[in-house]
């Protein structure tokens, strides 16, 4: 197999396929620490303080306040960012405040619409991690807020910023896989890190966590550290792996093809090992149904993440088309077969006689010019790599902050982000309930 790599760029007008973000960044960038965006954190784990760094590393925010229901998360994040931001358990608190432009949500997953939707009406912007939501109900309410108060708001699946899932995306328009067929995705890991096993930290008591405030929504339970710190292993908090995950594929998958979403879901799987007490699968399989549209045929989805097996993390989409294959994760991989030279012979149950006038005919009209093994060599890969240590969860945090003094749409706002996580929530529903769930991506809502 021939193959030829490419190198994507993210500086402007290195390529076509480039969304020029740094060029964009440059034509806004403030011109002094006084006209940063004002920034406060809801939400301080792991992937809120993450989104903290990649805000600030932008170039165009600065943190200012921070909200967290464990103490030693406000003190970190006070490290951090100096010992004069606000800091507070009471996420209200943060939205009271006059001196902050946005908001970045990081909480457990069933406070996201609630924090959402009442930060958009304070008048903040919002970046809230995914999923948008913890149960698909909820969407509409987030969708009619950002309606109503015209408010920025992207979703935190920064593949939609990425240039990988650009070029993708221009390959598929360019019609480079043909007519797409079926797609297969998959996150796969094979850590305790990877799959929830959070450390919980010596100084974990209802002294130091406001065990009340957390639980929100959700029935109340005595206190429970692995529940506080490790709550994506349970329902009453998380959205499972097809929340973490299913979600990240879904608004990839989207932003290349412009679907936007499937019509049939059924899922299975199991908790087969990670009993640690969680109630959610560590194994999910995902079968999807989507309708032809104008911007592509009707084609299946198959969705995988596991948590048992497998060397380290993996990810990834392959896409089969009429005419290739497309493989996106940490750079794009396309392949072309080679031209079929001859269509191939079944004539093992045919009479003797038979089978050597066919042979004669078949050799006569496609000769054999080379040995079977040489025609392998005839597929193309193509490659297309980004620039080491390129960061699309960087892009993703930058174009939120460009929108934000832009004031223009983003990608993955309300409505692409309950599109995201409509199917993927699904999923969850048809596992715990097995059965098929009807779901209508234009209205977002499931069927009766």
């Amino acid at each position: 197999m021939s193959t030829r790599r490419h190198f994507l760029s993210a500086t402007a007008g290195a390529t076509a396929l480039a969304p020029l973000l740094r060029s964009q960044t440059d034509a806004v960038k403030p011109k002094s620490a006084n006209d940063l965006i004002q920034i406060a954190l809801i939400g301080c784990g792991g992937m809120g303080q993450n989104d903290a760094r990649s805000s600030v590393a932008s170039g165009m925010t600065k943190v200012v306040a921070a909200c967290d229901c464990y103490d030693g998360r406000l003190q970190h994040m006070k490290e951090q960012y100096g010992a004069d931001i606000f800091t507070t358990k009471d996420y209200t608190e943060i939205l009271a405040r006059n001196d902050i432009d946005a908001v970045l949500i990081g909480t457990p997953d069933h406070w996201h619409q609630k924090v959402t939707v009442d930060a958009l009406r304070s008048k903040k912007d919002v970046y809230c991690e995914k999923p948008m939501v913890q149960h698909v109900e909820d969407g509409q309410a987030v969708v009619a807020a950002q309606k109503e108060t015209k408010q920025i708001l992207q979703i935190g699946s920064q593949r939609v910023s990425s240039i990988v899932y650009k070029k993708a995306q221009e390959l598929y328009r360019a019609g480079a896989i043909g007519e797409l067929n079926m797609v297969e995705a998959w996150w796969d890991r094979n850590s305790a890190v990877g799959a929830w096993e959070y450390t919980v930290p010596p100084d974990a008591s209802t002294a130091t966590c406001d065990w009340n405030t957390f639980q929100g929504r959700a029935p109340k339970t005595e206190w429970d550290p692995h529940r506080f710190f490790r709550w994506r292993c349970y329902r009453d908090y998380g959205t499972g792996v097809a929340g973490d995950l299913f979600v990240h594929l879904f608004s990839g998958l989207h932003f290349i093809t412009g679907a936007i979403g499937p019509t049939r879901i059924f899922s299975t799987g199991g908790l087969r090992f990670w009993k640690d007490g969680r109630n959610v699968p560590d194994v999910l399989f995902g079968a999807f149904d989507y309708p032809k549209t104008v911007h592509h045929p009707a084609f299946n989805l198959i969705l995988r993440v596991n948590f048992v097996s497998g060397a380290g993390e993996n990810y990834g989409l392959r896409m089969t088309g009429s005419k290739g294959i497309m493989m996106v994760g940490d750079d794009v991989r396309l392949s072309t077969p080679p031209p079929q030279k001859a269509p191939g012979y079944t004539i093992g149950t045919f009479s003797e006689p038979m089978q050597k006038a066919f042979l004669a005919h078949y050799h006569e009209r496609y000769p054999q010019t080379a040995s079977p093994v040489a025609s392998l060599s005839d597929s193309t890969e193509q490659v297309f790599s980004p620039p080491p240590k390129y960061s699309d969860h960087l892009d993703h945090h930058r174009n939120f902050a460009l929108a934000i003094r832009s004031r223009k749409p983003v990608t993955e706002d309300a409505v692409f982000g309950l599109r995201a996580a409509g199917p993927a929530l699904l999923a969850n529903l048809s596992y715990f309930e097995n059965r098929i769930v009807e779901w209508d991506p234009s209205t977002m809502s499931v069927k009766a």
